[in-house]
């Protein structure tokens, strides 16, 4: 009754592959709540993408893509920061030139390579199921510090979120905390690519944390049902992969997205439910009674 379940869990390529994603999930998770409350979305969307010019050219010179892409997420946070000083565009502006700048530098140096596209549709859509055991600890050192960082700076980012000015009158020091929230969402795009692609990370980060802030109103308790909800998405998204033969990234993603949509459309009729109950109790108690 239970094959479905115990057939997947008894191989080892999915061990590790439920292992590096359970990681990647709860990093996500922890980052994405952020990135949500500070709208950041686009922002982190863009980095997802400008990671391809660092990452292909540490392929071609046979470097590390970790590196490459921790070197062109640098650039970008650095470019994005440069512009905001020299000009008076709005940040969304200096995001999208250097996202879309980034990204056809990329594709400039991937299309200079007659070897490349095994390694491209791997950037883009990942392979979680390729994932070694050499990789699991640097993805387990990643979570523990990007733990550490959330607790430390639990305070100066729900001030950042809600009020910088207040954030500065406390001596929270908002300007370093934006520049470590940055710091965040470049490593939970690093850690991630891997595992789904930059095509698909942006819904890893996003969706289970849009999911939980939809129904929690404190962060800590949104931070914990995103990772939950995160662990779910690479479960279910890992069973589907196996049992319909679907790329395994694109599936967790999926499942990531369609909770989302089962908790919006789930408030929505509750909301509805609520209205009609009120009506229903409004008109029996105004209705008056025949003698």
């Amino acid at each position: 009754m239970f094959d479905w379940i115990t057939d997947p869990a008894a191989s080892p390529l999915l061990q590790r592959a439920l292992l590096a994603g359970v990681c990647v999930a709860i990093i996500c998770a922890l980052v994405g709540v952020w990135v949500v409350l500070r709208g950041l979305a686009f922002f982190g969307d863009a980095m997802s993408h400008g990671m391809l010019p660092g990452v292909a050219i540490a392929a071609l010179l046979g470097g590390n893509p970790m590196l490459g892409a921790a070197l062109a997420v640098a650039v970008m946070a650095l470019g994005v920061s440069t512009i905001d000083r020299l000009t008076r565009l709005r940040s969304d502006t200096a995001i999208g030139v250097l996202f879309a700048g980034m990204l056809a530098a990329g594709v400039i140096i991937v299309s200079r390579s007659d070897n490349f596209a095994v390694d491209l549709t791997g950037f883009l859509f990942g392979d979680v199921l390729a994932v070694r055991a050499g990789d699991l600890p640097p993805l387990l050192m990643a979570l523990g510090l990007v733990l550490i960082v959330i607790l430390g700076g639990h305070r100066a980012f729900l001030a950042l979120s809600f009020d910088p000015r207040v954030a500065h009158t406390l001596g929270l020091r908002p300007g370093l905390a934006q520049a470590v929230l940055i710091s965040l969402v470049a490593v939970a795009n690093i850690v991630s690519f891997h595992l789904v692609g930059t095509l698909l990370v942006f819904g890893l980060l996003i969706a289970p944390a849009a999911t939980a802030l939809l129904v929690c109103r404190r962060i800590p308790q949104a931070m914990l049902l995103a990772s939950a909800l995160g662990i779910a998405a690479v479960i279910g998204g890992l069973l589907l992969s196996w049992h319909a033969r679907t790329a395994a990234g694109a599936s967790i993603t999926a499942v990531a997205v369609l909770l989302f949509l089962v908790v919006l459309l789930g408030r929505r009729l509750r909301g509805s439910s609520r209205v009609r109950n009120r009506s229903v109790h409004h008109a029996l108690i105004t209705t008056p009674v025949s003698p």
